[in-house]
C-alpha cells in the first residue's frame, strides 16, 4: 500500500476545508482511495492530510500538477511538506 504524509498549515481551516471537500471527485480520479485529517493541538490551522492511494506515481503526479498548485494557493495552505511512504507492516495492538 502506497501513502502520502502532507503537513501544512492554512489561513483558515474552514475555507480549506470546503475547498479540500470539493476536490473529493479530482483526488479519487488520481487515485486517493481513503484519508484521514488530523489538526496539531496547539495550532489548529496545522493540518496534516494521510491518505492512501493507488501508486506513488499517481499522488505525485496530483500533487504535483499545476492545477493542484493553484488550488492550494486559492485554499491558503502554506508551505506543504509531501512525504510519500510505502507501506512495510500493519498491525493492531
Amino acid at each position: 500500500m502506497q501513502y502520502v504524509l502532507i503537513i501544512h498549515e492554512v489561513e483558515d481551516y474552514d475555507l480549506w476545508k470546503k475547498i479540500f471537500d470539493d476536490a473529493s471527485d479530482i483526488r479519487r480520479e488520481a487515485g486517493e482511495k481513503a484519508y484521514q485529517l488530523l489538526k496539531c493541538d496547539n495550532n489548529p490551522n496545522k493540518v496534516v492530510h494521510f491518505s492512501s492511494w493507488t501508486s506513488i506515481e499517481n499522488a505525485k503526479q496530483f500533487f504535483e500538477s499545476p492545477k493542484l498548485v493553484e488550488i492550494r494557493a486559492d485554499a491558503g495552505v502554506k508551505s506543504p511538506d509531501f512525504i510519500y511512504l510505502d507501506q512495510l507492516e500493519s498491525g493492531v495492538l
